[in-house]
């Protein structure tokens, strides 16, 4: 059989207005059944053979490459490539329609992935499960005014003494009395906000706070308690008790939790059975001791391991010593190191070289002496005699000092500025 003239172009390549007919044709292409017979009754009455074969090209060469012998057989007959080209096409042509036509209109491919990600939503709703009930107590409103925004999803109930004990707390010039004043703001706003009923709780996100996406309760009824007969009704700690007691047995499907800052308030609500905890959201760490200490103690046998190697020098009224070993690795400038054992003399010094192996500590100034006062602050303790050396100095530019309340943190910092 003769071979078909060669195309004038690549059968890659269609024409911009043949690819937009061929596209615009497929989606009403719904019944891929009745495909089989419209190529055939329609292509040789419209189409030559070379032309016909174009768009299908790919396919028509697929089809046929497996089947070199039956083309040799018809070759002596001299038909037309057209007629014999023909039957190959419509079966490859069908199933790369059915293909394409099948997968946007298959409906299952479309709902499964919305059905699954219900599925994963209404998974974790359940889990969460409802939202927990938090009752504060007034040392929380005046040591983090913003703590009403900090329980997320969980909503908020304020006993009415707690309210009663804000209103004692806001005068003064106080940090305490500022934070009190801050809260009496804050409850304002939301009241007015939102008004209408407040047994139904106020959305704590009206103010702005998006985080914060639970209600706010007050008390506006009396709520019966049953509480011991030997702790005293008239003390507001005790009322908060048993509010939160009320509470619980009004909400038993919901876990009632006291937040207080008292510690002997949380061991009285565990007696009685009740949940209590500390606020903690103004912690930025769980655990103190992770803290940096900014003091390093020496190890016993510092001296006998710096016998040979150590080097001295004075300058003023310090002294300097460069020191090396595997102690070293655990300076920081300006870090202050102490070396204490009984009968041995007592070194505190601050490092102030850092250099390969080696570093450079410098001793430091004893304002545990009068003559060493400060505007009449002396030091009482190792730490505080630490702080100062770092207050007085010039070339330090900014210091941060850590403890609890009553270490002399801002008597020792106005006394040194």
């Amino acid at each position: 059989m003769p071979l078909p003239p060669a195309p004038s172009k690549r059968a890659a390549l269609l024409a911009p207005d043949a690819y937009s007919l061929r596209a615009a044709e497929e989606p009403l292409d719904l019944h891929p059944s009745l495909e089989p017979s419209a190529p055939a009754a329609v292509a040789p009455a419209t189409q030559p053979a070379p032309v016909g074969g174009r768009p299908n090209g790919r396919g028509s060469r697929k089809a046929t490459a497996p089947e070199p012998a039956a083309r040799a057989e018809v070759a002596p007959k001299a038909v037309p490539a057209a007629p014999a080209r023909l039957p190959s096409p419509p079966p490859a042509v069908p199933e790369a329609r059915q293909t394409r036509a099948d997968v946007p209109l298959d409906a299952n491919a479309r709902v499964s992935p919305v059905a699954s990600n219900r599925r994963r939503n209404a998974g974790k709703s359940a889990s969460n499960g409802p939202a927990r009930l938090f009752v504060l107590d007034t040392n929380v409103l005046l040591h983090d005014p913003m703590s009403l925004f900090r329980f997320e999803e969980h909503d908020i109930f304020l006993p009415m003494i707690v309210l009663e004990e804000l209103d004692g707390h806001k005068k003064g010039m106080t940090e305490v009395a500022r934070n009190g004043r801050q809260t009496s703001r804050t409850l304002d706003a939301l009241v007015a906000q939102q008004g209408g009923d407040m047994t139904k709780g106020l959305k704590l996100s009206a103010t702005g706070h998006q985080s914060a996406r639970g209600l706010l309760f007050f008390q506006t009824e009396p709520l019966d308690n049953v509480l011991p007969a030997s702790l005293p009704q008239g003390k507001a700690d005790n009322q908060i008790l048993g509010v939160v007691h009320a509470l619980r047995d009004r909400h038993p499907q919901r876990e009632v939790i006291l937040v207080s800052k008292d510690i002997n308030m949380r061991v009285k609500a565990r007696a009685l059975g009740l949940a209590a905890e500390d606020y903690q959201n103004d912690k930025t760490l769980d655990d103190g001791e992770l803290l940096y200490a900014g003091a390093l103690a020496l190890p016993q046998d510092f001296w006998t391991r710096q016998s040979k190697t150590i080097e001295s020098w004075q300058s003023g009224s310090h002294t300097f010593y460069r020191v090396s070993g595997p102690s070293v690795g655990q300076f920081y400038i300006n870090q202050f190191v102490y070396f204490e054992a009984p009968g041995e003399p007592s070194l505190y010094a601050r490092v102030t070289e850092i250099r390969d192996k080696t570093a450079v500590l410098k001793t430091l100034k004893d304002y545990t002496h009068l003559k060493n006062a400060v505007w009449g602050v002396t030091s009482r303790n190792r730490e505080q005699n630490f702080a100062l050396n770092l207050l007085m100095d010039p070339e330090i530019d900014f210091v941060t000092l850590a403890g609890t309340a009553g270490t002399g943190k801002t008597l020792m910092a106005l006394a040194s500025g």
